[in-house]
């Protein structure tokens, strides 16, 4: 197994699963580490996270569109050595860039999940009123219709509520 290391990565990186017949698995580190000596030494600490995945399902809609639903998202828990997979409810948000170019994550799609009335969260952070239609629009495990990228792919990010972000790019023809 070959573990790579980095503060952060690019987007195609969770492409590179293995090198020959050897795995690969990708740790993020904690930014923390930038801290050196400073760094509090406790055994809670985690300073590598294993990168997860998103569970989403490609849809078929009307006019050769296409919607993506989400399912959840997986993620190594350092703490416990388990991966941990989270159902919508676990997620806060979650993106799509409808036509990825494989060097920018541009949001052309913003959505937003969770158990704890985002929509009241929302409001109370705006300080403002927010039409409940359209916020409906946006709380969502399934996308708008889209037409099929131009590019041949997607890309979807996933944020859960406990700040743990991956993103996936998949192929759509």
């Amino acid at each position: 197994m070959l573990i790579g290391c980095a503060f952060n990565y690019e987007a195609h990186a969770s492409e590179f699963e293995r090198l020959g017949r050897i795995p690969v698995l990708k740790a993020r580190m904690n930014a923390d580490l930038h801290m050196g000596d400073a760094l509090k030494k406790t055994a809670s600490a985690n300073l590598f996270v294993i990168f997860g995945e998103p569970d989403i399902d490609i849809l078929d809609a009307d006019d050769g569109q296409v919607q993506v639903k989400v399912n959840g998202v997986d993620v190594f828990d350092p703490s416990s050595g388990k991966v941990r997979s989270d159902d919508a409810d676990g997620i806060a948000c979650w993106f799509i860039d409808t036509d990825y170019n494989m060097e920018s994550f541009f949001v052309r799609h913003a959505y937003f999940l969770g158990a704890n009335d985002p929509y009241k969260a929302l409001k109370t952070t705006l300080k403002a009123e927010i039409n409940e239609e359209a916020w409906e629009s946006l709380h969502s495990d399934t996308s708008r219709p889209f037409p099929k990228p131009a590019s041949g792919r997607i890309a979807v990010k996933v944020i859960n509520h406990l700040g743990d972000e991956v993103m996936k790019v998949f192929r759509v023809e």
